[in-house]
């Protein structure tokens, strides 16, 4: 199989690993908001080894939606308690008890949005 076909085919499979960690991640939202955090939990998983098979990163949007350290879905309010605090975004998760702290710049607001 020649070169340039191999160089199509990984980018073609990076543009549909990325649309599906994109709506796994939004079906996740979907569960965890009617209360079956198993299945959001489950989805994230599955976008994170679809994220490593591919060497697709998870996009930043979706990066504060999940724990680093369990890898588990995060809903404010329900498993995950999000406050501001000198100058920094400070989620606290609630099953492992581990801290995400993001500095609140100009930059960061856009991984907000």
């Amino acid at each position: 199989m020649p070169r340039k076909v191999r160089r199509r085919e990984k980018r073609l499979y990076k543009t549909i690993a990325k649309q599906r960690i994109s709506e796994l991640f939004e079906l996740a939202e979907k569960e965890a908001l009617r209360n079956r955090m198993d299945r959001a939990d489950r989805y994230v998983e599955i976008a994170r080894k679809i994220g490593m098979k591919y060497r697709v990163r998870i996009p930043k949007k979706y990066k504060l939606l999940f724990c680093k350290k369990c890898y588990r879905f995060l809903l404010p309010g329900v498993n995950a308690r999000i406050r501001t605090g000198r100058g920094k975004l400070i989620i606290y998760c609630y099953r492992c008890g581990s801290y995400k702290r993001i500095p609140l710049k100009e930059k960061s607001f856009a991984i907000l949005k």
